[in-house]
């Protein structure tokens, strides 16, 4: 019991720290609902129905239909529901943190992630480096960016496209290249293939490549942030490609996001950033798992 209200102790600790950056940095915090009537159809999410509509895996459309209406710098802490995400690391009710700013690139959001980090560590009054799960981790920056196909080069046991061809990335990704990444410092791997980033924008100079990022520390995902697509058209094509991906597969199908899509073509050039705050909790912390870290699982309920 000790250990655990220690924990939620540090949590409520790092939350406010969060705010706290944002804040001091005249974001406006907002809130969105909960349960909404159509989630974004993306590859291996699937979303939780309530009642006829769905609750958020994200709030990301709405935060972008706030951005559309002018709102240029917002950030969020809510619950999200993804539906059979249970393990270690994963719970189907989890705590996230996502933020957006107009005129931004991906590129501004890992300095940003790094800025936060180094921002909720000094809060906790702590410093010099890292320690997790016997790993000791430089915080110093800058942290190094790696290309998603040079990760595979380094640690795959086969390439790019032929993991993409047989639809094994996601796999390779979580046992063969994630695990290796960010072990003594803090790694940010970036350019995923654009077919495995539906609602980033593309490389201007190479199309076939997505402007997103996911930022790794002792092997732990902490966040996926991109330069957000501001087409429509485009948008809706590639949602259409993963409904009928879920029809063909007679997996659960959700109507389309239609005003969601009707506010794209009015937001501005914007980069957002979703971070799971469990697992942010869970590293500064040193808690091997998420059950850690927060005060009720769902076995417990």
């Amino acid at each position: 019991m000790n250990k655990i209200k220690t924990a939620l102790e540090r949590r409520a600790e790092i939350i406010c720290a969060v705010r706290k950056f944002f804040l001091s940095r005249r974001y406006l915090e907002v809130e969105t609902p909960l349960r909404i009537p159509a989630p974004a159809p993306e590859p291996h999410i699937l979303a939780i129905p309530a009642d006829g509509w769905y609750l958020q895996t994200s709030p990301e459309l709405c935060m972008k239909r706030l951005l559309a209406a002018g709102y240029s710098k917002i950030f969020q802490i809510c619950k999200c529901f993804r539906k059979n995400e249970r393990g270690r690391r994963h719970l189907e009710e989890f705590t996230m943190l996502e933020w957006y700013e107009a005129g931004r690139s991906y590129d501004d959001l890992m300095v940003q992630c790094e800025e936060l980090i180094l921002f909720v560590w000094a809060e906790l009054n702590r410093s010099g480096p890292l320690h997790y799960q016997r790993n000791e981790i430089d915080l110093t920056r800058p942290w190094p960016r790696i290309n998603v196909r040079s990760a595979f080069e380094r640690y795959a046991s086969i390439d790019l496209e032929a993991a993409l061809s047989t639809d094994r990335f996601d796999e390779v990704m979580a046992f063969e290249i994630e695990p290796r990444l960010g072990i003594d410092r803090p790694v940010f791997l970036k350019d995923y293939p654009a077919a495995a980033s539906s609602l980033a924008a593309p490389k201007p100079e190479n199309p076939r490549l997505a402007q997103r990022f996911e930022l790794y520390i002792s092997g732990l995902e902490l966040c996926n942030g991109v330069t957000e697509l501001t087409d429509a058209a485009e948008q809706k094509k590639r949602f259409e490609a993963e409904i009928q991906s879920r029809k063909a597969a007679g997996r659960p199908v959700c109507p389309m996001p239609e005003r969601f899509l009707d506010a794209l073509s009015f937001m501005p050039q914007a980069a957002g950033n979703a971070l799971g705050l469990d697992r942010l909790v869970m590293l500064l912390t040193d808690s091997e798992t998420i059950d850690a870290v927060v005060a009720f699982t769902p076995e417990a309920l």
